[in-house]
């Protein structure tokens, strides 16, 4: 689920000062019931109407090669972000609207993914901040959704969404937003197998390839157990985000099973997968829920070679014969 978006040449060159980095943030949907609590891994501290069911038919995105998040404007509809740029450490509102360029209205109807019309992430240019929202939309197509930022420094706003429309793609679009404030962008963090977020050990088993699909398991411990009662978040029992550092191109990452579907565990494990659109360090970003909480866990991955790469014939050998 994406929109489009009008935003500063400000923000889009602070942003690209920004290197990677490391941290992460959840939020919950403010309609949502019951309401649930929160918890970030990190920041700095060390989808009219109805239910698309999956594989049915889209509008063409755009093209098929480049990754989601890095345009404005994609598949003929553009991010207007009406809130280019907040202060650091204060409670803001974002307000946004996602245009249809044919007619220059705002969209108002769209399909649900995840259980939502659309999903709205902020992500800091360095990545050590995190935000999965979920914005009200009045009647007029206008987004709006509180947020408070912990650092300064350039962000980019993602609207992942799916208008309701036969033939219908899934965007994902992308706009800079800046936060004002002393900025001091933070390192990417090391890769690590296993992170810690509130009393909670979470475990990634798996690695990006670029080019092909590649499966992620994230296990879930407290206490040294392993926890079995993860409830539902967004359709699935965990919602994956991943971002490439330094441009931070969104990944479309699939939860491999539902809640419901028969076959599907409420945990420890949860799978996705996921496809790399070219070599480099990423941001991973699980939110889990349980106990009526969600939190978010983040990990440091980076993608080796490509699927061609792998496959082509080695010096001494011949495609298709093995000596």
């Amino acid at each position: 689920m994406q929109t489009g978006l009008k935003i500063t040449a400000f923000a889009a060159g602070l942003a690209a000062t920004f290197g990677t980095a490391y941290a992460v943030g959840g939020a919950v949907d403010p309609a949502a019931a019951p309401k649930e609590e929160v918890s970030h891994q990190g920041d700095r501290e060390g989808h009219g109407e109805k239910e698309r069911p999956a594989g049915e038919g889209k509008r063409t995105a755009g093209s098929a090669e480049l990754p989601g998040g890095l345009q404005v404007s994609q598949g003929g509809f553009t991010l207007d972000l009406d809130t280019p740029r907040v202060e650091a450490g204060e409670p803001a509102e974002l307000r946004f609207a996602v245009v249809d360029e044919g007619t220059s209205r705002n969209v108002t109807a769209f399909s649900r993914e995840h259980g939502k019309e659309l999903h709205l992430i902020v992500a800091s240019s360095d990545l050590t901040t995190y935000r999965h929202l979920h914005p009200e939309r009045a009647a007029d197509g206008t987004w709006s959704t509180p947020v408070e930022l912990p650092e300064a420094g350039g962000y980019r706003v993602f609207a992942d969404f799916t208008p309701d429309e036969k033939n219908a793609e899934g965007v994902t679009l992308g706009a800079d937003l800046a936060v004002s404030g002393d900025a001091r962008p933070d390192p990417l963090p090391e890769a690590e197998r296993t992170v810690t977020v509130d009393g909670y050990e979470v475990t990634l088993d798996g690695s990006l390839r670029p080019g092909a699909g590649s499966e992620l398991k994230l296990e879930v411990e407290k206490d040294g157990k392993p926890v079995t009662d993860l409830q539902p978040h967004l359709g699935a029992y965990g919602h994956l985000v991943a971002l490439r550092a330094g441009d931070l191109a969104y990944l479309h990452v699939h939860p491999n099973g539902e809640p419901g579907d028969g076959r599907t565990e409420s945990g420890p494990e949860v799978s996705f997968t996921a496809t790399a659109p070219s070599k480099g360090a990423y941001r991973l970003f699980l939110d889990f829920r349980h106990e009526g909480k969600v939190r978010t866990a983040a990990f440091t991955v980076h993608a080796g070679a490509a699927a061609a790469e792998e496959s082509a014939p080695r010096d001494g050998e011949s495609a298709g014969h093995g000596h």
